[in-house]
């Protein structure tokens, strides 16, 4: 007997679940199949997605054809993204929808909202300590203005990404009260222990994420008796990714997020979710097992939402994160290029680019599958200097020095530095030292403009402007961290909140300056100079094809330890791009720059011709080319 046909709707969700269902039940065959409960949980799953999809607005479901129509949308050098924390740019989410022209006259058209989900009261770890999934911070607004943001977003061009913490909740979250009042269930949804014996066991081989405020990995709550895993804060309950459950309630809070317009999301804190005895319980293979899984749950439900996964690790780490093996290609379409940020601070304060070529040659693809970078200079997060001791060995140096070296630079202890930052968690049993600072801070521009070094402060606004044009120019999406477009410096305020003044990284959280913005045409002031640099960078990007995420990307060496450069290849045309990390004018030979493919020697950054010198490509201090 035939089967009745079913509304087109029906038959959509069915071809998309049959398109993933390799990517997705082999996972969570390895992960859970061996439960008993594991067929029941199969179940659930799949009448999960497809209430997800019964559930989504008709305007979204059109999206979802589009880009699957056009699978590379995220890819395109038209895209660029802006990431702000909701109060520090606009006040509420309401206040967003009159800053949309700011935004559009900039060139962004991905707007990355920093947690916005309704955290625990008090310290809550800058929003990701959160205490519900599907409710907003009521500081902000409600769902319906949340909603209204996406609209107006979607009806501009521009892509919305928020916050999903994956490895933990806030312990005042419904899950941990219940688990807190003793209901096996939902102690089974996090990682609870009877006795310290095997907590104890698992500290030998764990690192410590926050040792100033948060030593250890556990907690003892002596109210319920029990020991909680508890990676970051105290008030973080790690959860406990080896119960189905878990999983099921994610995949619900990612469906929930994408039918109200969410376009990315951004999973938080993805290399602590498995654990492993004797291990560091980072980035074990279960995590990519998991990752995958609830991408392919995406591409069933929301197949316009995309997934970035945040893992500030080092490279060999990060790469899986963006698929590698029997996941390449099936995992996160974006991961922060931890490694180009981390190279262009250590290029900046040495004037070599040695190491940061031999990193970025060495560790990296010149492609991805359906998969790009997040491509930054400074977030709202500090910095860790990722260099290995393998990697400064190959070029002469010594890691650890070489990382100390680079944190008394920017803090600005070291003699003859430039920048001002801050400390952050400095471990001294493990000489490790991170930074805290804005960019335009770190480039120079704060002490040069109170020392009244006119020259300093020249060369501050082409130090940011080089690294905007660097990450507009790798691939994959550039984001301008909110203020550093208008070169905002460190903002010391936070040092008087109590709620703040232990976490050094508010130094670089500062409120939006919409005075000085309203100067951003006009104005001959650093901000203004750096507004309308980074404007024209992001206009050139979007006219210039070779910038596609697609494109292969291959770094080379041109013989000048000053100058940092690399192919994008193109079907085009090669662009060869050019960078020089110093305060003094350097040269490459035109004869090299034409041998990589650059023959028309046609800047396409600034659009115009590139005059040579006795076959010289001549590069002033801190010039940033785009050689086509």
């Amino acid at each position: 007997m035939a089967r009745p046909p079913s509304a087109p709707d029906d038959d959509l969700f069915e071809l998309r679940l049959a398109r993933s269902a390799p990517d997705l039940f082999p996972m969570l065959e390895a992960l859970y199949g061996a439960r008993p409960d594991y067929p029941a949980f199969r179940e659930r799953l799949v009448k999960a997605l497809r209430k997800g999809w019964a559930d989504r607005p008709a305007d979204l479901k059109r999206l979802d054809l589009i880009r699957d129509l056009e699978p590379d949308w995220f890819q395109r050098p038209g895209m660029a993204g802006y990431v702000f924390y909701i109060d520090r740019f606009a006040g509420t989410l309401k206040g967003i929808l009159g800053r949309l022209d700011y935004l559009e006259d900039l060139g962004v058209t991905y707007v990355h909202l920093m947690p916005c989900l309704k955290p625990r009261p008090g310290d809550s770890d800058g929003g990701y300590s959160v205490m519900d999934y599907r409710q907003i911070n009521p500081a902000y607004g409600t769902m319906a203005d949340f909603e209204a943001v996406s609209a107006a977003l979607r009806a501009r061009g521009m892509s919305l990404c928020v916050d999903l913490v994956l490895n933990h909740t806030a312990k005042e979250h419904a899950w941990a009260r219940k688990a807190a009042k003793g209901d096996p269930k939902y102690q089974d949804y996090y990682l609870m222990f009877d006795t310290p014996d095997l907590p104890r066991q698992y500290e030998r081989t764990l690192v410590e994420v926050f040792p100033d405020n948060a030593p250890g990995n556990f907690t003892h709550y002596p109210e319920f008796g029990k020991w909680v895993w508890t990676t970051f804060n105290e008030h973080q309950w790690d959860l406990n990714w080896a119960n189905p459950a878990v999983f099921l309630e994610i995949v619900e809070v990612m469906l929930f997020l994408a039918n109200k317009g969410v376009d990315v999301l951004r999973l938080d804190a993805v290399a602590f979710m498995w654990k492993r005895m004797g291990t560091r319980c980072q980035s074990e293979p279960e995590v990519h097992m998991i990752l995958q899984a609830l991408r392919a749950c995406s591409r069933i439900a929301s197949a316009a939402v995309i997934h970035l996964e945040e893992a500030i690790v080092a490279p060999a780490e990060m790469l899986p994160y963006l698929g590698r093996g029997r996941h390449d290609g099936k995992e996160g379409n974006l991961a922060y290029h931890n490694s180009l940020m981390v190279q262009f601070w250590s290029a900046l304060a040495t004037r070599d680019t040695r190491l940061m070529t031999h990193v970025l040659a060495t560790h990296f693809p010149d492609r991805l599958t359906n998969a790009t970078y997040a491509t930054y200079i400074r977030c709202h997060d500090d910095i860790g200097w990722a260099v290995t001791d393998e990697d400064a060995a190959a070029v002469g140096l010594s890691g650890q020095a070489h990382r100390a070296f680079l944190s008394d630079f920017y803090e600005g202890s070291f003699p003859g530095s430039f920048a001002q930052g801050a400390l952050f968690q400095a471990n001294p049993a493990t000489g490790d030292k991170r930074i805290s600072g804005s960019f335009a801070s770190l480039a120079g521009l704060e002490r040069a403009g109170s020392a009244g070094d006119a020259a300093g402060v020249e060369m501050a606004v082409q130090r940011i402007l080089m690294g905007h044009a660097l990450i507009a120019a790798w691939g994959g999406i550039p984001l301008i961290y909110m203020g550093d477009e208008l070169a905002l410096t460190n903002d010391y305020s936070y040092q008087s909140d109590p709620h703040h003044a232990h976490d050094s990284r508010w130094v670089h959280r500062p409120r939006m300056n919409w005075a000085l913005a309203e100067t951003r045409h006009t104005g001959d002031t650093p901000a203004a100079r750096v507004f309308r640099g980074t404007r024209q960078i992001l206009a050139r990007r979007a006219a210039t094809p070779a910038l596609h995420g697609a494109v292969p990307v291959r770094v080379a060496t041109c013989g000048n330890h000053g100058v940092f450069a690399f192919q994008r290849l193109a079907p085009t045309g090669t662009l060869l791009g050019l960078f020089n990390f110093t305060e003094g004018w350097q040269q490459v030979p035109e004869a090299w720059a034409r041998s990589l493919g650059a023959q028309a020697m046609h800047d396409a950054l600034s659009d115009q011709r590139v005059e040579t010198h006795h076959g010289q490509i001549v590069l002033p201090p801190y010039a940033r080319v785009w050689l086509t």
